[in-house]
């Protein structure tokens, strides 16, 4: 995976196709990126996807222009097939029904077909939803392929890859888990010391019986309570980590500390941004201890960093926009001391679960719902405070806890309960209220880059807002958010 700005002629081995991906500018902008123009020259598969359609496009033509309509996410694609056409021409498509659901997310669009171009796909809003060269193995699509709510996506990344590229699938996770010991071992060196962050999620636990495997107990997990966790979660994944799966892990209470440097603080990134620089003072603290403990240097600090965290954090000027910043990929201090080691980095949700259950990690632990490294802290929206948290925290116990009774759990990716800054008018006892309102979100994915609302039934909704608003106090309404990703993320902050 390379940016776009990558001149081939640094390239010391030729590859075997491109996939131009999608990104957030107009490829007419002045200042738009563009890929190096011998993309195209060299005699391989040439794939588009959203923006990279566009830019093949701008590349044969110029012709792409603000759509009339922006489009975002469901849309039906229909296939046009070409049989008097050269046979590579319908190969994307190959083995696939006429209709399919896709995933947009776009605002631009092309004005026009290309020359020596035909259309392989349309949609209602976009005439020209996949094109291909006549004579050249070149493709672009408008809809993303990549992402879990293109149902098809998979298979024309498949055919672009296997039928076209010719590439050999000889990827495993039991190769990837050997490989990863591997480097784990040879970067650490035989007595190195490495401290983990870890959560009690699946991504900090995967990483750290990952990191168990490759060194032993010269690696010291570290839970730090920071006062936004679940109800009860410290003494969970304590029970969970040291019993269940043999891990050496402490836990540090830093709530205070937490809770004392965001006081007054509202906006999103200026807490995540407290957030990960006082994990990374908290972590510094504890390698300093363990190293008085154990008299070896600690150098290393590992985080269960996945590819959608660096995805939707960094930004440069290329294929990327800052979407928000991950404590664990943007949030870091400048001047960290420790080096990090992040094994998932290159995986998604999905990839980690089937590591996980290679590596004998219980399936409820496997399968636990993503808690995010800010915690509660994002989910209590405006000033975080105890009292704001043991609201927020209580509302999404009961959330889960009927989620969970209801045999749904499974069945959803990720729920939970979020504070807003809003009061509501109520009427409890006879008497006025003046209270806030608890926002419920519940979705559906497997890469986590986009995300469809969970269809619960009037009858769930109806017993879970009666439980919140009865049993927790200073609330008085409860909202169920059915915003899609895109346009909104998963988390409110």
């Amino acid at each position: 995976m390379l940016p776009c700005t990558q001149k081939l002629s640094q390239l010391s081995w030729k590859p075997k196709g491109v996939i131009l991906s999608g990104g957030p500018y107009s490829v007419y902008d002045a200042d738009a990126p563009h890929v190096d123009p011998a993309v195209f020259e060299l005699d391989v598969p040439v794939l588009g996807v959203c923006y990279g359609l566009q830019e093949i496009a701008w590349n044969h033509g110029k012709n792409v222009s603000a759509g009339e309509r922006k489009e975002y996410g469901h849309a039906v694609l229909n296939v046009t097939r070409h049989t008097d056409a050269a046979p590579h021409v319908d190969v994307l498509f190959s083995g696939l029904d006429a209709s399919l659901e896709v995933w947009m997310s776009h605002g631009d669009k092309l004005a026009s077909l290309p020359p020596n171009f035909v259309t392989i796909a349309t949609t209602a809003n976009a005439p020209f939803a996949g094109i291909a060269h006549k004579d050249r193995k070149l493709y672009g699509i408008q809809f993303h392929p990549e992402v879990t709510h293109t149902a098809k996506g998979k298979a024309i990344i498949e055919n672009f890859a296997v039928k076209l590229c010719q590439c050999r699938q000889n990827w495993t996770m039991e190769r990837f888990v050997d490989t990863e010991i591997e480097r784990i071992r040879a970067v650490v060196g035989p007595t190195g010391q490495v401290i983990g962050a870890v959560s009690g999620g699946v991504d900090s636990t995967v990483a750290a019986k990952l990191m168990k495997e490759a060194i032993g107990d010269r690696f010291h997990a570290i839970l730090v309570d920071n006062g936004v966790m679940r109800l009860n979660e410290c003494e969970i994944v304590h029970e969970t980590l040291t019993k269940g799966l043999n891990i050496n892990l402490t836990v540090v209470d830093a709530s205070e500390e937490f809770l004392g440097k965001l006081k007054g603080v509202t906006d999103p990134e200026v807490k995540r941004k407290i957030i990960g620089n006082t994990f990374i003072e908290v972590f510094q603290r504890e390698a300093e201890r363990v190293v008085k403990e154990s008299g070896g240097a600690v150098d290393f600090l590992l985080q269960g960093t996945l590819y959608p965290d660096v995805i939707e954090s960094i930004s440069f000027k290329g294929p990327s926009a800052t979407i928000k910043t991950h404590h664990n990929v943007g949030g870091l201090l400048e001047n960290m001391k420790l080096k990090l080691i992040e094994p998932l980095r290159e995986l998604f949700k999905d990839e980690v679960r089937v590591l996980g259950t290679n590596l004998g990690i219980p399936e409820d632990l496997v399968w636990r719902h993503p808690f995010p490294g800010p915690g509660i802290a994002i989910r209590v929206i405006g000033e975080v405070t105890p009292e704001q948290v043991a609201i927020a925290r209580k509302a999404d116990h009961i959330f889960i806890e009927e989620i969970k009774a209801a045999g749904l759990y499974r069945e959803i990716s990720q729920a939970y309960a979020a504070l807003l800054p809003v009061k509501a008018v109520g009427v409890m006892g006879d008497k006025r209220v003046h209270d806030q309102v608890i926002a419920l979100r519940a979705v559906q994915t497997t890469d986590y880059m986009t995300a469809d609302w969970y269809d619960f039934d009037g009858k769930f909704m109806r017993k879970v807002a009666g439980r919140i608003v009865n049993e927790v106090d200073g609330v008085c309404r409860v909202l169920y958010d059915v915003t899609q990703k895109p346009p909104g993320t998963i988390e409110f902050q």
